[in-house]
């Protein structure tokens, strides 16, 4: 797994409000759905991707067929696709969101010539990671077998 020190994460995720999320389910056992909606919960504007269910709507929001749809600036794309599928993702956000901060790929998507391809343009890049759970690995609300983590109980 690529390594990111928990600045650089915290950083993102404090600067980034809003996330374009790119194959989004409207399934709600799929990551792609439980992970855009916990970005809702957090305040984060989550606007969803999906040429399959474009013009539903989802968290709020209506979902685009792609990103080039967005009418909005975007700080992050959240990216829920397979690898291969990754670099006309990465050039489609370089050239629609010219302040773009973050190009994230979910676990187990990477795609380093893409990655290099971003960075190059100053855009910070999270491969094979998940928000919700840096979110909430950083900021205190991993849950550990039902009770909060650092929390003991005297019952066990």
């Amino acid at each position: 797994m690529t390594e990111y020190s928990d600045s650089h994460l915290k950083s993102i995720l404090q600067g980034g409000r809003t996330f374009a999320v790119v194959g989004v389910s409207m399934n709600p056992v799929r990551p792609s759905y439980y992970v855009a909606r916990y970005l809702g919960l957090k305040g984060f504007r989550v606007i969803p991707v999906n040429p399959a269910h474009a013009g539903k709507r989802l968290f709020g929001e209506v979902i685009q067929p792609s990103l080039a749809a967005i009418p909005d600036p975007v700080d992050v794309v959240d990216i829920f696709r397979r690898s291969e599928a990754v670099p006309p993702i990465v050039d489609e956000a370089l050239e629609c969101f010219p302040q773009l901060k973050c190009i994230w790929m979910q676990i187990g998507v990477e795609h380093p010539q893409a990655a290099a391809k971003a960075k190059a343009r100053g855009v910070a890049v999270i491969q094979n990671r998940c928000p919700k759970i840096e979110y909430q690995r950083l900021f205190g609300e991993l849950r550990m077998g039902g009770f909060a983590t650092g929390i003991i109980s005297s019952k066990l």
